[in-house]
């Protein structure tokens, strides 16, 4: 049985789809596609590694937890690289059928704009809907482990890596901190030498020592310094209790797990299943719901606006389309972070929150779509008829 008789379009796209500009069209999109979000990816997902690489050295974190933080860095960053890939794709293929004149003679016979809008389906449907299965299901699992790796490891977080002949503040500046040198040990633990610290918490206190190893305790959760062959000096020359201590081994604490330090970050919401966003009257949750969705609502947006483009590269020349859809495709997600912002602050109504940044999208399409096809011209003509009666 036949059901796309209910709406008569469905079987205009079906045909169109099947045709063989249509495949050719999608193979094209398809192959720009993969080359694009491989290219994107090796320089983005390369700086990834790097950055992560550089911050478990920083935080002292495993080496056991480096992979799977590489991995949720690339997932998270996944659907904005592959919307960007499609965008591009779409604009550089309609393009390509421009300069070679083929478009030329599609539309000599009727074929499009809108035509070629529905022949790209098949690319960007599937897309789309793998944008929307890692925005709202792995991209916030990723974040959940991610953030429960750090916390895992907050308790050397404060207590960042010691730089030599250098003075650096910890626990809120009460500590300042210098050590004349600096060296890892066989279980990359930094061991310092000639240290010297100043604490102002409540007494005045100076410590010299010869050697210093910071170490962590699991059970408390606290990060100490190991103070080997030093004094402790209490109050300054002069002050009337001021005393001296010598030891051969003293520890200080640095951070402790009650005060866990700011870098954690670990947001709550974005490990919320859309469900619970959903039924939630938080701005916060609100805001995350509607980002979620918006990165596949965006890629789909985009892909009418890349067949516009890609005309517009063909007739600018040396892929003007492409410059364009860079600038617009920044413009576009900066606008979406910008109202997120304002939803979660709560200076923005929750029906309207990032919608209007799409519906202002899909205006600029339907303008440019109008203007590309004189349609203002045809409701001017139709209006001056109207005004002479």
């Amino acid at each position: 049985m036949n059901i796309f008789w209910i709406n008569p379009t469905f079987n205009k796209i079906r045909h169109l789809t099947k045709t063989t500009i249509a495949k050719y069209l999608v193979r094209d999109v398809r192959i720009i596609l993969g080359a694009i979000f491989a290219i994107v990816s090796l320089i983005i997902f390369g700086n990834q590694v790097a950055l992560t690489v550089k911050k478990t050295l920083e935080y002292n974190i495993p080496n056991a937890d480096l992979f799977p933080l590489i991995a949720f860095n690339i997932l998270r960053d996944t659907p904005l690289i592959l919307s960007l890939s499609l965008f591009l794709a779409i604009i550089l293929a309609i393009s390509k059928l421009y300069k070679n004149s083929e478009a030329v003679v599609m539309n000599s016979l009727g074929i499009g704009d809108k035509h070629f809008m529905l022949m790209i389906n098949p690319v960007v449907v599937p897309v789309v809907f793998f944008i929307l299965l890692l925005s709202t299901l792995v991209v916030p699992w990723t974040k959940q482990e991610k953030n429960l790796i750090i916390h895992r490891n907050s308790n050397a977080l404060e207590f960042l890596i010691i730089k030599q002949k250098e003075f650096q503040k910890f626990k809120n500046g009460n500590i300042v901190f210098y050590a004349n040198k600096v060296e890892y040990g066989d279980k990359q633990q930094q061991i310092m030498h000639d240290v010297f610290t100043y604490e102002s918490d409540g007494e005045t206190i100076i410590t010299l020592a010869e050697k210093v190893q910071k170490y962590t305790d699991l059970d408390k959760g606290s990060t100490y310094l190991h103070f080997e062959n030093g004094a402790r000096y209490y109050g300054f020359p002069g002050d009337y209790d001021k005393r001296i201590l010598h030891f051969d081994e003293y520890d200080l604490q640095i951070s402790d797990d009650e005060n866990r330090p700011a870098q954690i970050n670990y947001i709550e919401t974005e490990a919320k299943s859309m469900l619970d966003l959903f039924a939630s009257n938080k701005t916060k949750d609100a805001a995350e719901w509607q980002w979620r969705l918006s990165q596949p609502l965006s890629a789909f947006i985009l892909s009418f606006l890349g067949v516009l483009l890609g005309k517009s590269s063909f007739r600018g020349g040396k892929n003007l389309g492409v410059l364009f859809g860079v600038a617009i495709f920044v413009l576009y997600n900066n606008a979406l972070t910008i109202a997120k912002s304002a939803l979660e602050r709560g200076e923005s109504p929750i029906w309207l929150g990032l919608w209007w940044v799409h519906l202002s999208m899909f205006l600029l399409i339907f303008i440019l779509y109008a203007y590309r096809h004189k349609k203002f011209r045809i409701l001017k003509n139709i209006f001056g008829k109207m005004g002479k009666f």
